[in-house]
């Protein structure tokens, strides 16, 4: 359901990078997800987009 929902028709997937100082750091493999890779540079187009995706007739002529 994730991986169809409707705000990847606007989003591009994005990868993970391997942070190797934080990895080395806390001893443990850290992943960061490069959300500033999408077109708009903005890790929050995801949750923009479901609000306004989500908006009734109504709300959306205001």
């Amino acid at each position: 359901k994730v991986l169809t929902a409707r705000v990847y028709d606007v989003c591009k997937e994005t990868p993970l990078d391997l942070a190797e100082g934080m990895s080395e750091r806390f001893n443990n493999t850290i992943l960061l997800k490069r959300e500033d890779l999408q077109k708009v540079f903005s890790f929050k187009l995801r949750g923009a987009y479901n609000k306004i995706a989500n908006l009734t007739a109504e709300e959306k002529q205001r």
